[in-house]
């Protein structure tokens, strides 16, 4: 089993850091303001503008913590949409061969503990797509798990995470050369948190082979290369605004 931070924790922290910049920068502003008409015959006061965080209802209504609006449904009630999460035929260098919703989270898991651990988190939902690289070669399905709240995320996640290929995202396969065998042979299989969603990973080679350490890397490379521009943004999204795109 692997898990995406092998090669280093992940930082969540710039659409929080564009928050904080816009008023760094606004402060910045009146600093400068300041200096420029300090030789200047004094003006009359005048009451200083609203700043962003004063005048945007969704910085002002947001939840405290780190998932913000995702920290559960209750929050972040609208499902998930396939063009939302999976929206683009072709990301970077890889093209999606298949892309699904189903209801009944059992039907796109694998593994018993998997899920119980959904049915306990109440998944109401698990998108997937199936995407493979220019050559063929490497081939793999991201999916995306909707749960009640994210303490109940953190333990799907913990459910998918044991050292055996037992609990994982059941492979989607596309009706391409290249994707229509995925899920037979040997793959990284890993899964994690984002708010109150599970993304779970299941990438390989085409023909199946073992691994080595090289080619795991090459694996998590795609895998990551993918969630870059899928599942991030919006789940980033649903952290902020706790809507889905209009």
């Amino acid at each position: 089993m692997w898990s995406p931070y092998d090669e280093g924790p992940r930082s969540r922290r710039p659409i929080y850091i564009a928050i904080a910049g816009l008023l760094v920068l606004i402060a910045g502003g009146v600093g400068l303001a300041m200096l420029a008409s300090a030789d200047a015959d004094p003006k009359p006061a005048v009451s200083p503008e609203p700043s962003a965080a004063a005048t945007n209802p969704l910085v002002q209504n947001r939840p405290a913590g780190k998932d913000g609006f995702a920290s559960s449904r209750t929050t972040d009630k609208y499902p998930l949409t396939l063009k939302e999460v999976f929206p683009d035929a072709k990301v970077g260098s890889y093209v999606r061969t298949a892309r699904r919703t189903d209801k009944k989270c059992k039907d796109a898991a694998t593994g018993d503990k998997l899920i119980k651990a959904l049915k306990d988190a109440d998944c109401n939902q698990m998108l997937r797509a199936t995407y493979r690289d220019k050559s063929g070669k490497i081939i793999g399905t991201v999916g995306v798990a909707n749960l009640k709240t994210s303490k109940q995320a953190s333990k799907v996640v913990d459910a998918a995470a044991g050292g055996a290929l037992e609990d994982y995202v059941k492979p989607l396969p596309g009706k391409d050369e290249a994707t229509k065998t995925l899920g037979t042979g040997q793959a990284n299989a890993g899964a994690w948190r984002h708010g109150h969603y599970a993304v779970l990973l299941w990438f390989q080679f085409k023909d199946g082979h073992e691994p080595s350490k090289a080619e795991r890397k090459k694996l998590t490379g795609a895998a990551m290369a993918i969630a870059d521009k899928t599942v991030y943004p919006a789940l980033d999204s649903r952290a902020l605004t706790g809507r889905k795109p209009e």
